[in-house]
C-alpha cells in the first residue's frame, strides 16, 4: 500500500513515516516544496497512493501559516486533490476536543477541517487524538527544559485537570490501523492508557529529567498570558494559546463524545519513567531558543 503523509516532517508525521517501507511512503510538506493549500502540488505527490495520513498542522499562528490556511483551507486541498489522485482513504489526525463555537481558533479549524473529511465522500477515520509525546514532542521536550532551566515551575489552575498522554509509539499503531481500514467507526477518541492529573504529569517529567524546582499554581488566565508573552518571543514556545486552552479544561475525554479504537488497537503503553526518558531532549533552554536570535 503507498501512502502520502502530509506534515510528514513533523512530530507524529516523521514517526509515522520512520514505520513504512519508504519506497511506498511519499512525504508531503513545506519541506518538501509542497504547501498545503496547493492542490496540484498536492495531486501530483499524492499520484500513485492509495492513502493519505493527513497530519498536517500548527498549534500557532506564524505570519501566513495560520489556523484557516493550514486546518480548513489546507484539509479543504487535500481533500480536493485525493479525488484528483483517485486516492481511496484519507485518515485525519485532529484533536481530542476540536468542537465548534468554543473560543479557541485552533479547536474551531480542527473541527472545520473533520467536517469536510466527513463531507468528503471519501473514506475516512478521524482520529480525535489527546496529547501526544516521544522525543522531538511539545510535552515532555518543553516541561524538561523549563525545570532545567527556571527555579520555578507554574501548574495550570487551582483545580487540577486530567491528561492521558499517548505515546507516539502507540498513536502510529492506531494511524496504521485506520489507513489499513482495521477501525470500523469513523470517528475515534485515541487516549492514553494511563489518566493523572497534570501537575502528576509534570512532576515525573521532572523527576526523570533531574529538575529540581519550586511548583506554584497559576490560574488559567495566567497561563494565557504567559503563552501569548512566549509566542511573541520563543521561535518554540514554552506553551503556545492554543495549548494554555488545552491545559486549563483537560485532555482526557473527547468532545464531542467518540468511541475509543478496539480494544487490540488503542494505546496500550504507560506513561512510565522509561518512556519518559526515551522522550527527553538535551539540556535546557538557551538563548537560541528566542525569536530574534539565530
Amino acid at each position: 500500500m503507498r501512502i502520502a503523509i502530509t506534515g510528514g516532517t513533523g512530530f507524529v508525521g516523521r514517526h509515522l513515516a520512520a514505520r513504512l517501507d519508504p519506497s511506498d511512503t511519499v512525504i508531503v510538506s513545506r519541506r518538501t516544496g509542497v504547501e498545503i493549500d496547493d492542490v496540484d502540488a498536492l495531486a501530483a505527490a499524492f499520484a500513485g497512493c492509495d492513502a493519505v495520513a493527513h497530519c498536517a498542522g500548527i498549534n500557532r499562528e506564524i505570519g501566513d501559516q495560520t489556523f484557516q490556511r493550514v486546518h480548513v483551507d489546507g484539509t479543504r486541498a487535500v481533500i480536493e486533490a485525493a479525488r484528483r489522485a483517485g486516492v481511496k482513504r484519507i485518515v485525519l489526525l485532529s484533536f481530542l476536543r476540536a468542537r465548534p463555537d468554543c473560543g479557541s481558533p485552533y479547536h474551531e479549524s480542527k473541527w472545520a477541517a473533520e467536517q469536510l473529511v466527513r463531507a468528503s465522500g471519501l473514506d475516512y477515520t478521524i482520529l480525535k487524538s489527546g496529547m501526544v509525546y516521544g522525543r522531538g514532542d511539545h510535552m515532555v521536550d518543553h516541561v524538561t527544559k523549563a525545570v532545567r532551566t527556571l527555579p520555578v515551575f507554574g501548574t495550570v489552575g487551582f483545580r487540577e485537570r486530567t491528561v492521558r498522554p499517548v505515546p507516539v509509539d502507540d498513536e502510529v499503531d492506531v494511524l496504521l490501523a485506520a489507513l489499513e481500514g482495521r477501525i470500523a467507526e469513523p470517528t475515534v477518541a485515541v487516549m492514553g492508557a494511563e489518566e493523572l492529573p497534570l501537575g502528576d504529569a509534570v512532576r515525573r517529567i521532572a523527576r526523570v529529567a533531574g529538575g529540581r524546582v519550586l511548583y506554584v499554581p497559576l490560574p488559567v488566565w495566567a497561563i494565557r498570558v504567559l503563552a501569548q508573552l512566549t509566542e511573541w518571543t520563543m521561535k518554540v514556545p514554552l506553551v503556545a494559546k492554543a495549548q494554555a486552552v488545552m491545559l486549563g479544561e483537560g485532555v482526557s475525554e473527547a468532545l464531542p463524545r467518540a468511541p475509543e479504537p478496539p480494544a487490540d488497537i488503542r494505546p496500550h503503553r504507560r506513561f512510565d519513567d522509561d518512556r519518559i526518558r526515551a522522550a527527553l531532549p538535551d539540556g535546557g533552554f538557551t538563548c537560541r531558543d528566542l525569536r530574534w536570535v539565530r
